[in-house]
């Protein structure tokens, strides 16, 4: 498997993941004109990619999906309360319930906890795994053996939550939102995470989802300083990463 996180943060994510017969993308949250010119930088015509997978309605995980889908027509996988959401905009979907195969690709999927329907995806192929999981408050523990030694993390490290407790410009009631079980996973809850679930397989983690604001990439990568023999890289919120290969 190949991905690509085309941009990551508050302002809108979208990530490529490809396989020997599959090309799918994980949300469409920048504008569909951005998807096109990332998806045509790393040598992909977006009128191939196949499936569209959502992981919340919120505007930046959708805002570029009604037009992606109208210009290239891939199907839409998301589930109920999603669809319920987003059916104005949807032509060819399907609502997701269990593990799916998809050609060479199979995808499962776990609830995540956020101020809205939210989910988390794990991608196989060909005995490689790619997590993608962001926009969280937390993770079930019934959910870590699931997550486990897995290729590739791509994962939450939204806030320091020093930045986030000092930032005037943040009203108390928007930092216990994103502090709180509904919210997003700062620096540290990434690293605890990953501490659980990384393992021999794991070659790859790149680190989602940074606030603009309340977090620095120098912070985030040297909060898990201690994860060694792992490529660590930072999803930013204009530029794509590069092309990796699990």
């Amino acid at each position: 498997m190949k991905v690509s996180v085309l941009a990551s943060g508050s302002k809108g994510n979208s990530t490529y993941i490809e396989t020997n017969n599959t090309k799918v993308l994980i949300d469409a949250g920048m504008s569909s004109l951005y998807i096109e010119k990332k998806l045509i930088l790393l040598g992909v015509n977006p009128d191939d990619i196949n499936f569209v997978f959502i992981t919340h309605t919120h505007t930046d995980h959708v805002a570029g999906l009604k037009v992606f889908i109208k210009k290239h027509h891939p199907k839409v996988f998301l589930t109920l309360d999603m669809y319920n959401e987003l059916k104005d905009i949807l032509n060819e979907y399907e609502i997701l319930e269990s593990e799916i195969i998809l050609n060479d690709l199979i995808v499962d999927y776990f609830k995540t906890s956020h101020d809205t329907d939210s989910v988390g995806y794990i991608f196989k192929s060909n005995d490689k795994e790619i997590v993608y999981v962001t926009d969280t408050g937390y993770i079930n523990i019934k959910n870590l053996k699931k997550l486990n030694n897995k290729d590739l993390y791509i994962f939450e490290s939204n806030h320091d939550i020093e930045m986030l407790m000092n930032n005037p410009n943040y009203p108390y009631q928007i930092k216990q939102r994103i502090l709180g079980d509904k919210g997003h996973l700062s620096n540290n809850q990434c690293k605890e995470y990953l501490n659980k679930i990384i393992g021999n397989k794991t070659k790859y983690i790149v680190l989602a989802h940074l606030s603009e604001q309340n977090n620095d990439p120098s912070l985030a990568l040297n909060n898990l300083n201690d994860i060694k023999n792992i490529k660590i890289m930072i999803a930013t919120q204009n530029e794509s990463t590069e092309l990796i290969e699990v």
